[in-house]
């Protein structure tokens, strides 16, 4: 990648700065534009990411600046997933190459009417889930591969804070599509299909779903647990909520032994294998910058070479996921008021 890279941002929040710090490190590449709509804080954000080496941030309230602006070459999008569907739309129909944070969108009607029109606007969209692409699980990808553990047998991960059930937080608020199975649970899903995908070359088919769910005052999921068994009798087991602690960690299990990310799998710096008769091997695998790097440089090389859809996080990936979320939420009659 030798020439430049533009990206715009749309939503100048928490995880848009770990999106810009990434920018920052890699070469060849700039944040030359931030969309939000509270004034002071887009100017805010600009101003951080601004520097003589890469040149100013331009902040702006107004979708034409980011549309018609002919240095960008993608839009990276990170307001709360329930308006994730109008800003993809907009990118899209405008000509705009998409890498879009997780989830893409609440529902799986809504990522089929955008992959559509990806599709048939020949421009690129990504869910930009990171965790795929860490140096983590390109290690637990070569013991998987080379039957390190036998044949996986069962899946287990959790995903669980404690957080303060406020009302006004996007956590808990139904017209955001809140609840802990989007916000985080994405991830033990996402991870449950990486390791199936990885060690048997596809994902068996998901043979039976049983779910077991609580529900805050707004009407959202505050924790759920479920698992999920799969034809040649695999089972994933996972939980995530907001109203507890665990070590979040995934842990593979084979035949003849196990792999592990101890501790916060959906961003591991670390990797065990423990296979029989053999001593316990433990990898540190740190990022590169900050984790975001590789979905922005898988991003990149798949807009520069003409792709609609990365081979690692293809469109495919995002419909199978949200339709077991889909499925999950409605066995917990969750459901949100744009879906009525």
């Amino acid at each position: 990648m030798t020439t430049d890279f533009s990206w715009a941002l749309i939503g100048p929040g928490r995880i848009a700065h770990r999106f810009a710090e990434a920018v920052e490190g890699l070469p060849n590449t700039r944040l030359v534009c931030v969309l939000g709509r509270d004034a002071e804080r887009t100017q805010a954000f600009a101003t951080r990411w601004s520097n003589p080496a890469s040149g100013t941030v331009r902040p702006t309230a107004h979708w034409d600046d980011v549309l018609n602006d002919p240095r960008v070459d993608g839009v990276y999008i990170a307001t709360p997933h329930a308006m994730h569907q109008a800003a993809v739309q907009r990118c899209l129909t405008a000509g705009k190459p998409v890498l879009c944070e997780k989830p893409l969108v609440p529902n799986v009607a809504q990522a089929q009417t955008l992959v559509a029109l990806a599709q048939s606007q020949n421009i690129f969209l990504m869910e930009a889930l990171w965790t795929r692409f860490l140096p983590a699980y390109a290690h637990m990808a070569e013991w998987l591969r080379s039957g390190a553990i036998g044949p996986v047998r069962a899946i287990q991960t959790s995903f669980c804070f404690a957080a303060v059930e406020d009302m006004n937080s996007r956590l808990y608020a139904p017209e955001l599509a809140g609840g802990a199975l989007l916000d985080i649970g994405i991830y033990n899903l996402s991870v449950t299909r990486w390791v199936l995908q990885t060690a048997f070359g596809i994902c068996p088919e998901l043979q039976n779903l049983q779910v077991h769910g609580v529900l805050a005052s707004t009407g959202v999921d505050r924790r759920l647990a479920a698992t999920l068994a799969f034809e040649g009798d695999v089972v994933s087991q996972f939980v995530c909520c907001f109203d507890g602690q665990a070590d979040n960690a995934l842990r593979i299990v084979g035949e003849h032994g196990w792999i592990s990310a101890p501790h916060n799998f959906w961003e591991a710096t670390e990797v065990v294998l423990q296979s029989r008769s053999e001593p316990q091997l433990r990898v540190q695998t740190p990022f590169a910058i900050n984790g975001f790097e590789g979905e922005i440089v898988e991003a990149m090389r798949c807009i520069r070479a003409g792709l609609i859809e990365s081979p690692q996080m293809p469109h495919a990936e995002t419909l199978a996921t949200l339709g077991w979320m889909d499925t999950l939420r409605a066995r917990l009659g969750v459901r949100y008021p744009f879906e009525a």
